[in-house]
């Protein structure tokens, strides 16, 4: 018995809840196997001390039952319950009525083209036939009203709850529909912390498939946010092959993992360009979104090229998915959709 069998044996445990197991969770921090002993540790950062008891019980009875495990010790790390170190900041998470999926598009840094891969994974997944949500929590600089070509404002429903407008078979919401051009956005944190559980619970989504969330760079407060407002099923990062890129993405990775967010995978943007002779130039490097997946053993998504048509179409508001779905930008991009799909459900 490996610690891999081990670990294999615990995606039977499910999370209390949820569909989702405590490995693909993060909570498996360390197993140890020694002959027919083996010590698991779990890493829990919500202080739900009802969770952890049901958590710890199903692990412990599951490594008992086990062929050729003699003993089993089950260790559970979790913060002290809310009223010996203030309250659970993920006590208020609810899900999006009617969405089957939540998957939040992530980047550590800005300029890897993290809304242009959100914007047509939106209509990749829309084309594979899956009813879509895109919400914009980039609340500083939104830029899907424009990548979609859309400019209409929300309309209120008789329920007085805010419907999405709809670009290309896509449900929108940023707050780029809410102001007037250029007009900037000068918020501190609570301000987008509210807006952010508006979008999500005033918004009239419907049935979705999935709703995709694109966040903002970094790890601030719209990150935080949305984690505490909603039980996220996954999150995808994005990065660009450069040592650059890759250092700062892993900040953006170790964020999820602390917030009990499954990684779906790393998406490589970017990638190369090739030129009209068919030569390939890797004017950013090559492999670095591929070589960081297989360092943290984490799925690869898939790389994206460089190409004139992505920015074309996102300048456009009609993305290159939508525009010219034969395109190998928009191939790459369906194919990656296929793999997220394949991934979460």
């Amino acid at each position: 018995m490996s610690a891999e069998d081990i670990r294999a044996a615990l995606r039977s445990v499910k999370y209390p809840g949820y569909s989702r197991d405590i490995v693909s969770f993060g909570l498996v921090q360390d197993i140890r196997v020694d002959g027919d002993r083996v010590h698991v540790v779990l890493h829990l950062n919500s202080p739900n001390v009802e969770a952890g008891r049901k958590i710890r019980e199903d692990s412990q009875a599951l490594l008992e039952s086990l062929p050729g495990v003699r003993e089993a010790v089950v260790e559970l790390i979790q913060p002290a319950a809310a009223g010996a170190g203030g309250p659970d900041p993920w006590a208020h998470q609810t899900r999006v009525p009617g969405v089957r999926r939540v998957l939040a598009v992530a980047s550590g840094k800005g300029g890897v083209g993290k809304s242009t891969v959100a914007v047509n994974l939106a209509c990749a997944l829309q084309r594979l036939q899956a009813r879509v949500g895109l919400l914009d929590c980039d609340i500083y600089g939104p830029s899907i009203p424009l990548m979609m070509g859309v400019r209409q404002r929300p309309t209120l429903s008789a329920r007085e709850m805010l419907v999405p407008p709809v670009g290309h078979g896509v449900k929108l919401m940023s707050i780029g529909f809410l102001l007037d051009d250029d007009q900037p956005v000068i918020w501190r944190g609570p301000m987008i912390q509210k807006t952010i559980q508006q979008f999500l619970t005033v918004v009239e989504w419907g049935e979705l498939d999935y709703l995709l969330v694109d966040l903002p760079p970094g790890t601030g407060d719209a990150q935080l946010s949305l984690c505490q407002a909603v039980p996220l099923d996954g999150g995808i990062v994005v990065t660009t092959p450069q040592a650059a890129s890759v250092g700062v993405v892993r900040k953006g990775i170790a964020m999820f993992q602390k917030v009990n967010v499954p990684i779906v995978g790393i998406i490589e943007n970017m990638s190369f360009f090739e030129a009209p002779g068919g030569q390939r130039i890797e004017i950013f490097g090559h492999g670095g979104g591929r070589a960081e997946a297989a360092r943290q053993g984490l799925r690869f998504l898939g790389e994206i090229p460089i190409y004139q048509e992505i920015r074309e179409g996102g300048d456009r508001g009609l993305p290159v998915v939508v525009g010219a779905p034969d395109h190998p930008a928009a191939r790459a991009f369906l194919e990656i959709a296929e793999a997220i799909r394949r991934a979460v459900d």
